[in-house]
C-alpha cells in the first residue's frame, strides 16, 4: 500500500457530482495499411499483455477509517477488464466531430471508487479506417508527465521493446482497519516532524516574493493577483461535458516561437489569449481586462514516473485586452517569465506540501459547497496545459497511432480548459467545457486556429496549413 500524497488527496477530495476530477487522454488510430483486420480484440490483447507494466491500472482506493488521514492505494490488485475496457461507436460520418461528441458524453460521468479509477473506450466505425482509444483516468492517478509515460508504455514506440506477459496480475488482500489506522498514525507523526521546517520554507519564500515585488516595474497591462474578472467562461459548472479538437504542425509552432524569440510555450499562452479574444468579444461584447490563466508544471519530469502529481501551478496573465497580436506576445512572454520567478521563489514544491495537511473530515464537504455555489473565481478564469508528448510514432495493436489529445479538469467557476500535447509532427489543441458555455465547442478550437494564423500573419509568415497526418478540421457549426 502506498498514501495518496496532498495533491493526490486534493485531487480527489475536489470532486463532486458536478466538477469531475477524471482525464482524458484519446489516441487515434490509423488502421488504414494495418495488415489484417484491426479492432477491438486487438487493443485488448494489447492491454492484457501490457498490464504488468501500467501499475496505477492495478491501483485500488482505500479509505481510511472515520477519515483520519488520506486514502492510500492497494496496489497489484486484480482488474475486470470486462468492466474497464468498453466499445463505443461513433456516429456517422465518423470524423473529428462526431468523435468530440462521443469523448465528451463519456468524460460527463464519473468514475466509480470501488474499482481502479479507469476506464478505456475503444471507438468504433469512424470514417478512413481510424479507430481511436479514449482513456478516462481519475487525476488522482497521473499527472500529465506521468500521464504522458503511461500512454508511451503501452504504447508501442520505435526503438523502445517491452516485454509482454500473458499472467493475470496478483491478488490483492484487504488491509485491517487496526493496519490503516496504525499506517495513518505513522505518517501523521512524520507530517508533524515535518511541518516547523515546512513553515520555516513558506516564510522564506513569502520574504523573497515580496522583496522582489518591490524592484519589478509597474506593468500596467498584466493582471493583478485575486483580481481575475468574470466572463462568461465563469459561471456554476454544470456536469455535462463538451470536447473539441484541433491540430497545428509542430513545425509552424516552432518557426513562429523562434522567429519571435520567444518560447514553445509562450506561443502556446499567445495563441490561448488571442483566441478567447475573440471569443470574449462574440459572447461578451468586450474584452477590456487581461484574464488570469493557472498553467500546471512539473515538479518531477521524470520519463519513468507513470504515477501521482507532482505538479505545482504558475499564474499567467493572457492580454486578451490587446488587439495586436506581437504585443499579446511580449506581455505573454513577459508574464510567463513573471509566473516562473515566483514560483521559484516561493519554491516550487511549497503548494504540494501543504497540501499535505489538507484536513479529510472537512475538505470533500467544502469543495462540494464551493462547485454548487460559486460563479466567480478570483483567483483564475481559465486553465492552459502544454505537455511535450512522444515524439516518435507509437502503436497500439500493431497500428500507428496518427493523434494524441488529453485534457485535465474543470474547476470550480471555471469553464474551460485547454491543454495542448506535441506528438511526433502534431500539436493537438483540445478544449473542454460544459453545455452552459458554447453554442458549439469548437468555435473554442477554431478561435485557436485562427489567432496563431493572425500571429504568424503578423510575423510575415505564411497562414497554418493542414496537418495530413490527422484528421479533417471540424469548423464550428459544420
Amino acid at each position: 500500500m502506498k498514501r495518496l500524497n496532498g495533491m493526490d488527496a486534493m485531487l480527489l477530495y475536489s470532486e463532486t457530482p458536478s466538477l469531475h476530477t477524471h482525464t482524458l487522454k484519446v489516441a487515434v488510430i490509423d488502421a488504414a495499411h494495418y495488415d489484417g483486420e484491426f479492432g477491438f480484440e486487438a487493443f485488448r490483447r494489447t492491454v492484457v499483455r501490457r498490464l504488468h507494466l501500467l501499475e496505477p491500472l492495478r491501483y485500488r482506493l482505500v479509505d481510511i477509517p472515520w477519515r483520519l488521514h488520506h486514502p492510500m492505494w492497494m496496489q497489484d490488485c486484480p482488474v475486470d477488464l470486462d468492466y474497464h475496457l468498453r466499445r463505443v461507436r461513433v456516429p456517422a460520418p465518423g470524423g473529428r466531430r462526431e468523435l468530440d461528441q462521443v469523448i465528451g458524453e463519456i468524460a460527463s460521468t464519473p468514475l466509480d471508487r470501488t474499482r481502479p479509477l479507469w476506464e478505456f473506450y475503444f471507438a468504433e466505425e469512424m470514417a478512413a479506417d481510424r479507430f481511436a482509444l479514449i482513456g478516462k483516468v481519475h487525476h488522482t492517478l497521473a499527472d500529465g508527465v506521468a500521464s504522458a509515460n503511461l500512454l508511451a508504455r503501452l504504447m508501442d514506440l520505435a526503438g523502445s521493446p517491452r516485454e509482454e506477459r500473458d499472467e493475470p496480475p496478483d491478488q490483492c488482500p484487504a488491509p485491517s482497519p487496526g493496519r490503516l489506522l496504525w499506517e495513518a498514525q505513522l505518517d501523521h507523526f512524520q507530517n508533524m516532524a515535518a511541518l516547523p521546517h515546512l513553515v520555516a520554507d513558506a516564510a522564506r519564500g513569502v520574504t523573497r516574493l515580496r522583496k522582489r515585488a518591490k524592484t519589478r516595474d509597474d506593468q500596467p497591462d498584466l493582471a493583478k493577483p485575486f483580481n481575475a474578472p468574470p466572463t462568461f467562461l465563469n459561471h456554476v459548472v454544470s456536469p455535462v461535458r463538451t470536447f473539441a479538437t484541433a491540430t497545428l504542425s509542430l513545425a509552424e509552432v516552432k518557426e513562429t516561437g523562434k522567429h519571435l524569440g520567444v518560447t514553445f510555450n509562450d506561443v502556446v499562452l499567445a495563441v490561448a489569449a488571442g483566441g478567447l479574444r475573440e471569443l470574449l468579444l462574440r459572447y461578451d461584447g468586450h474584452a477590456d481586462r487581461p484574464l488570469m490563466a493557472t498553467v500546471p508544471v512539473s515538479t518531477d519530469k521524470s520519463t519513468e514516473r507513470v504515477t501521482g502529481n507532482e505538479i505545482g501551478g504558475i499564474m499567467v496573465s493572457l492580454p486578451v485586452h490587446i488587439d495586436d497580436p506581437l504585443e499579446r506576445v511580449r506581455l505573454t512572454s513577459l508574464a510567463t517569465a513573471r509566473g516562473k520567478e515566483t514560483n521559484e521563489l516561493l519554491g516550487p514544491t511549497l503548494q504540494g506540501r501543504m497540501l499535505e495537511y489538507l484536513p479529510p473530515p472537512l475538505a470533500p464537504a467544502l469543495f462540494r459547497a464551493q462547485s454548487k455555489h460559486a460563479d466567480h473565481n478570483r483567483l483564475m478564469n481559465v486553465a492552459v496545459s502544454n505537455v511535450p508528448g512522444p515524439r516518435q510514432r507509437g502503436h497500439i495493436g500493431g497500428a500507428p497511432v496518427s493523434e494524441i489529445y488529453s485534457v485535465g479538469v474543470l474547476s470550480a467557476a471555471s469553464a474551460f480548459n485547454m491543454t495542448v500535447w506535441s506528438y511526433v509532427d502534431q500539436v493537438d489543441i483540445a478544449v473542454l467545457s460544459d453545455d452552459r458555455t458554447f453554442a458549439d465547442t469548437h468555435e473554442a478550437t477554431d478561435a485557436m486556429v485562427q489567432a496563431f494564423d493572425e500571429l504568424r500573419v503578423a510575423c510575415g509568415l505564411p497562414r497554418s496549413s493542414t496537418v495530413d497526418t490527422a484528421m479533417a478540421p471540424a469548423p464550428a457549426g459544420g
